[in-house]
């Protein structure tokens, strides 16, 4: 039996390892699909299998702990980074720049919230109090990787075994952090007087009034005298308007135009454009008409969607690529990460986008093998520019950094380092000829992987003390406090947005759910409407806040325990 008693007891045993993160997270990914009063803790609950499994022994070396957990930290939060990515610049266009700053409030106020009640409550002389509370903050507003970041930076203020466990503080505010996001959420619905269908009914007006720019398809017949003779790209000047003719219909003869083709009275066309400028380029070309059938004309004519998969073409512009000119088909619309976007001539290719082709079919196929089409080259991951970025990641996150004030250098650690270089890597790496697309399904699959093991190391870490620290210490203080830290900021910034921006409550629920970074108050967002408000409001805002959980969390330990 000493095999048995070594695979469960043996603390150096690379088996026992194995088989004691196994249980752990195994146990906690399935208890966290069961709902309390509807809401799930997902795979938040191996942080509290990991807490039991620690609390009763059931433990292993530190050195490999610490290392698993340090290596699921660089994991989660680099996919993270190349996640959010693409989009982190985008998010501040528009009316993204009042959400975000918005976004950037609660944050803030959920800081100083924190201070003011450590300051109020708690010991001040107590060198673990501080961090402790920063667990509770991470608990409070339910974000993981700024838990990560803190407990990453503990280690260079504090000697070796010497740092809090602050997963206990996370452990007890994080539930009520998930109710209390949802709760303050609703109550913002009736400190405001908000009806529900109203918010539909604005959403709905607004769309109709400006409809997003997605692709429009119509035939159009030319009838505008002025037009007769004229080449496309005077018509596309002219009108100063974006659009796409994927095809033209000139004395019985079907043909691919391009920017040289001239137009004739009694042409019809083919036009893709944004929607927004559908009904200026009808009025000025003529109008709409459905008597024709694109698919039986003399001329054999394909539609084909075709995927990126080639590396060569990563970073390119449409307007560069000359597909009408060159190729003889045109380029209608470009799909990514499941939304259709217009094929704008500025607009970069991306490895993983699928592309619409309209030509002769010999043609679009000379334009799939340029793009590669190939479904198999993304099922391999660009495994040389996960690992390239993850290098520089833990370079960059372990340069120090003389702050004035502080007498040691600071350093963005190994959550902070990887994933500044995730988010630009994963916007401009095309010009360091890296490809860095990872499909969805691989980038959720390592992201987890790396989530899990992390969670499951701090909890086991963390449980040897855990019911000290709640039953004999500061742990219902660590609840309430929490509570307030959830729930104080949101109730602020909600009304702000509420009464000076006359935010629609479906955005802002979106708004409120991303500033937080928790997926159980989007899907209660989700389940509440009938449009994607709050999916727009959630994902405008995830990249500045999930940036600023990171960096808050670490700047507090390494500013306020040096």
């Amino acid at each position: 039996m000493d095999w048995l008693n070594s695979l469960f007891f043996d603390s150096d045993s690379i088996a026992h390892i194995v088989l004691l993160y196994s249980l752990v997270i195994a146990a906690g990914v399935l208890l966290g699909k069961i709902k309390f009063f509807g809401v799930s803790l997902g795979v938040t609950f191996v942080l509290f299998v990991g807490i039991v499994a620690g609390h009763f022994g059931f433990t292993g070396n530190m050195s490999v702990l610490n290392f698993v957990q340090d290596f699921g930290l660089i994991l989660f939060v680099y996919f993270i980074g190349l996640q959010v990515g693409p989009s982190f610049f985008e998010a501040f266009k528009k009316g993204g720049v009042t959400m975000n700053l918005l976004a950037a409030g609660i944050v803030a106020l959920n800081v100083v919230v924190m201070l003011v009640l450590y300051y109020l409550v708690f010991d001040t002389n107590d060198p673990n109090s501080l961090p402790m509370m920063v667990g509770v903050l991470c608990g409070a507003v339910t974000n993981t990787p700024g838990l990560g970041a803190a407990t990453e930076a503990l280690s260079q203020v504090f000697s070796e075994g010497t740092a809090p466990q602050i997963a206990s503080g996370y452990a007890c505010a994080y539930p009520l952090g998930v109710i209390g996001i949802i709760g303050a959420t609703i109550a913002l619905r009736y400190l405001c007087r908000i009806s529900l269908k109203e918010e539909e009914d604005q959403i709905a007006r607004e769309r109709a009034e400006n409809p997003h720019a997605k692709p429009h398809k119509m035939t159009l017949r030319v009838e505008n005298a002025s037009m007769n003779g004229k080449n496309l790209k005077v018509v596309s000047e002219f009108l100063g308007r974006d659009f796409v003719c994927s095809r033209a219909l000139h004395q019985g003869h079907v043909s691919i135009p391009n920017r040289d083709t001239v137009l004739h009275l009694g042409d019809s066309i083919f036009i893709v454009c944004a929607e927004d400028d559908a009904e200026a380029i009808s009025a000025f070309i003529g109008p709409e008409v459905d008597d024709i059938d694109w698919n039986v004309q003399d001329m054999p004519m394909v539609s084909k969607s075709i995927l990126v998969t080639q590396s060569s073409m990563n970073g390119k512009t449409f307007g560069e690529m000359h597909f009408s000119s060159v190729y003889g088909v045109n380029v209608t619309r470009i799909t990514r990460f499941g939304m259709n976007l217009y094929a704008d001539r500025n607009l970069r290719i991306q490895v993983g986008d699928k592309i619409v082709a309209v030509g002769p079919e010999d043609a679009v196929d000379r334009v799939a093998n340029l793009m590669g089409n190939s479904v198999s080259r993304l099922d391999h991951p660009n495994m040389a520019t996960i690992f390239i970025g993850i290098l520089l990641g833990i370079i960059l996150g372990s340069l120090p950094i003389a702050v004035p004030g502080i007498p040691t250098p600071v350093k963005l650690g190994l959550a902070g380092g990887p994933l500044i270089v995730a988010i630009l890597i994963g916007k401009l790496g095309y010009k360091l000829k890296l490809v860095t697309y990872v499909s969805n399904s691989a980038n959720l699959m390592l992201r987890e992987v790396g989530l899990v093991l992390f969670l499951a190391s701090v909890g086991i870490k963390a449980g040897g003390n855990f019911v000290e620290t709640v039953v004999a210490g500061d742990g219902l203080q660590y609840v309430w406090t929490g509570f307030l830290i959830t729930i104080i900021p949101i109730l602020i910034i909600g009304m702000i947005a509420r009464f000076k921006y006359k935010m629609n409550y479906f955005t802002l629920m979106g708004l409120i759910a991303g500033s937080t970074t928790d997926p159980p108050a989007l899907a209660f967002a989700n389940q509440s409407s009938n449009n994607d408000a709050p999916s727009v409001g959630y994902s405008t805002v995830y990249p500045l806040t999930m940036f600023l959980r990171i960096l808050t969390a670490q700047i507090i330990i390494l500013l306020m325990c040096s």
